[in-house]
């Protein structure tokens, strides 16, 4: 028998806390946070030195979202953070998937913006 291991807060907030010690940029880059929930996305492009929110975009935003499935609301999502961060001239960011794996929406996400002038 399969022991199935039970998700609880303490264990996403330590995953969180794992890959956020591993992003290299001591403030200096801003960091694009991702926030899923089981039916949004939210997306955050964050200045870490100063503590402010420079942009940020979520899925009510995408036009006729309701209409296209998941994984390309999660690229037009992407795509709409990169022209917002664009606008403000900010082309290096760092990603923070926080405690998700980077696949499926999360992936859909960074190749949206990646494709829109984001480097990270």
């Amino acid at each position: 028998m399969i022991k199935e291991k039970k998700i609880t807060k303490k264990n996403k907030v330590i995953r969180a806390r794992r890959t956020r010690t591993r992003l290299s940029s001591n403030g200096k880059l801003p960091r694009l946070t991702v926030f899923r929930s089981l039916k949004h996305l939210n997306l955050q492009i964050i200045d870490d030195s100063k503590g402010i929110t420079l942009c940020s975009a979520h899925d009510g935003e995408i036009k006729d979202a309701k209409d296209k499935k998941p994984m390309e609301v999660a690229a037009a999502l992407g795509e709409l953070i990169a022209k917002k961060a664009v606008e403000k001239k900010i082309t290096k960011i760092i990603f923070d998937r926080g405690s998700y794996q980077y696949h499926g929406k999360i992936k859909a996400v960074a190749d949206g913006a990646r494709n829109n002038g984001l480097k990270f």
